[in-house]
């Protein structure tokens, strides 16, 4: 733990000014996250100079990151070593890696952390994908995991499924800070809000301070590009290449209404703020282009909003770095606009329930696979170690 403070002392002391672009999005009230988090980021000094320099302000991570970041490198094989002579299997080995990973990104975020009043200086930390069906054991594992990292600044990560939405409530009904990820349609998004008020509700009647409770709600952007645009694709009229590119900002345009509705209109959401209750932020996901035809920075430039977050791969945020810029009016009021994005889709045939289903069942899987693959390159690690 000194190491990392030392590191991160050390970088503060550097002088170099915010990269402007980002500085702008940040006063746009777009709080820059990196969408990546390995133990050579913190130990290098790499994660604090991207607060310094890219006015990062926070970091999410899922078992794809870990996964990368396990498989790289050899930063975690003493850690792995020591764990193997004192018996650990596997699972207890990735949860103790990868949450000292977090805690100590939390560390580093800290004076971040305060000086947002907790609004930003978050650190996500994911639940095992395989449970993404099981609300008993995600709750059970969300608190497990805000326990063993123990930092204010944490946010647990639980998935939008329809398993997810009682655990989420559930968890945030112990007053703990949720990351609600792997959301793609509007209609869920809308269940996610639903299940935040619910575990508020019963945050504030179990005597928690509510004001303390944060949460985001991760709003999947490229892929629904990617998906529906092969489908696109596939009838291949004029009318459909024309509705290429244009599904995934809209769907965002259409959550975003939905968050103004529920936290600054309806009364539900406004009768806790007495009680010092937080809006829950839409949080763009997802926001590295898949497709090299659109604009390297699209699901950032035109994604622009207060009390907003843009979690962001590395690649995506050099990009935007270098040649991004702020479009204000890229989001708020363009609602209709882009509910007649959807009606065209709909008409050509294409069903939406089925490609946001898609969308969150191939989510998952990958996850999973990824966490499948941490726990054999762990497995082969520790036995290795062992024979040695």
């Amino acid at each position: 733990m000194n190491s990392v403070n030392s590191t991160h002392q050390e970088s503060t002391r550097r002088t170099g000014d915010q990269n402007q672009n980002l500085k702008n999005l940040s006063e746009a009230g777009v709080s820059v996250w990196l969408d990546d988090l390995s133990r050579e980021r913190i130990s290098s000094g790499n994660l604090a100079e991207l607060i310094e320099t890219k006015s990062v302000v926070g970091v999410t991570t899922n078992p794809s990151i870990f996964q990368a970041a396990l498989s790289a490198g050899d930063s975690y094989d003493e850690q792995i070593n020591e764990l193997a002579a004192r018996g650990a299997d596997v699972d207890a080995t990735i949860r103790t890696v990868t949450t000292d990973d977090v805690r100590n990104a939390c560390d580093i975020f800290a004076p971040v952390y305060e000086s947002t009043n907790g609004v930003d200086g978050r650190v996500s930390i994911e639940v095992d994908p395989r449970l993404a069906h099981d609300t008993d054991n995600t709750a059970a594992q969300a608190i497990e995991l805000w326990k063993i990292v123990d930092r204010p600044n944490l946010l647990i990560k639980i998935p939008a499924t329809e398993a997810g939405i009682p655990a989420i409530s559930r968890t945030l009904a112990e007053g703990i800070s949720v990351n609600v990820t792997l959301i793609f349609s509007v209609e869920r998004y809308r269940a996610v809000m639903d299940a935040y008020l619910e575990g508020i509700e019963a945050a504030k009647a179990a005597g928690h301070d509510i004001s303390t409770i944060h949460s985001v709600a991760s709003f999947f952007v490229s892929r629904v590009d990617t998906e529906i645009d092969s489908r696109l694709d596939a009838i291949g009229t004029p009318e459909a290449t024309e509705l290429k590119g244009k599904a995934a900002l809209a769907n965002a345009r259409l959550a975003y209404v939905a968050y103004q509705q529920v936290f600054e209109t309806e009364s539900r959401f406004q009768g806790l703020l007495s009680d010092g209750a937080r809006p829950q932020r839409p949080l763009w996901a997802s926001t590295g282009v898949k497709n090299p035809d659109y604009p390297d920075t699209l699901y950032v430039s035109d994604l622009v909003a207060p009390n907003t977050v843009n979690t962001m791969p590395e690649k995506t945020m050099d990009a935007f770095a270098d040649h991004g810029t702020v479009d204000t009016e890229s989001l708020v009021g363009r609602g209709p606009e882009s509910q007649e994005v959807f009606d065209a889709i709909s008409a050509l045939g294409i069903d939406l329930t089925d490609v946001f289903l898609t969308l969150e069942n191939d989510g998952i899987e990958k996850f999973a696979l990824a966490w499948r693959e941490v726990g054999e390159a762990t497995h082969q690690q520790l036995d290795e170690a062992r024979a040695r």
